[in-house]
């Protein structure tokens, strides 16, 4: 994602709760009566409520966790869709997050944790998920595969922006997108890069949403 790209991707969502307000009385919130407007809510806290919902996921090991409470919030984290048996994009995809996550931790003092989401819930168990893991050479701790109930799995896909905005694409599910999200949860900034893109410039992406001054060697304008 340009440099471009990615303002017009962070002023969209600080510009949400001003349109919203416009939406919702028709008037400039500048000269509308106080009484009108709900208590301020920081752009942290509309993004929990809009996108992220806490609902239950189970890991690669078994192990139950909220989607909100255990896996994104006071992170920075990293969100792409799989499924076990993709033999398109996803071992490549794999592959590349390996390589990133090697980047990352030579450049960054921080956890930086990644989350891979089977798009096939009803056929990816926590057990196929764990050979999938053992078949890719994945030994990371921060590094889990989710599954979990297929209408839920589906409402994050839609929400987190996985989801093909033509409904006859959307609906297979071999054609998911080979998008990665990155995003640093506590400060609110998010982004997306192409998972299939060389691991240098995705970890480049991911950056930008990791401060300063958890840079081993942060550039001059960071």
């Amino acid at each position: 994602m340009s440099e471009v790209s990615r303002r017009k991707l962070f002023a969209g969502f600080a510009a949400a709760p001003f349109l919203g307000a416009l939406a919702a009385g028709g008037e400039d919130p500048a000269s509308a009566p106080a009484h009108k407007f709900a208590p301020r809510v920081s752009g942290r806290e509309m993004m929990r409520k809009r996108y992220f919902p806490n609902v239950e996921l189970v890991t690669h090991q078994g192990k139950k966790v909220k989607f909100y409470d255990d896996l994104l919030k006071d992170k920075i984290v990293i969100l792409n869709m799989m499924y076990a048996d993709c033999e398109g994009v996803c071992p490549t995809i794999t592959a590349n997050l390996k390589h990133v996550q090697k980047i990352l931790r030579e450049q960054i003092n921080h956890e930086i944790f990644i989350y891979s989401m089977t798009v096939k819930p009803e056929r990816d168990t926590p057990v196929k998920l764990k050979e999938y893991v053992k078949m890719h050479g994945i030994n990371d701790k921060y590094w889990t595969f989710l599954t979990g109930k297929p209408e839920e799995v589906d409402m994050l896909r839609h929400l987190t922006g996985f989801a093909d905005p033509n409904p006859e694409i959307d609906k297979d599910k071999a054609r998911h997108s080979g998008m990665i999200r990155y995003g640093n949860e506590p400060m609110a900034l998010w982004g997306t890069c192409q998972g299939s893109g060389e691991p240098e410039w995705m970890a480049q992406e991911i950056g930008f949403a990791v401060p300063r001054e958890f840079k081993k060697h942060p550039a001059v304008n960071e």
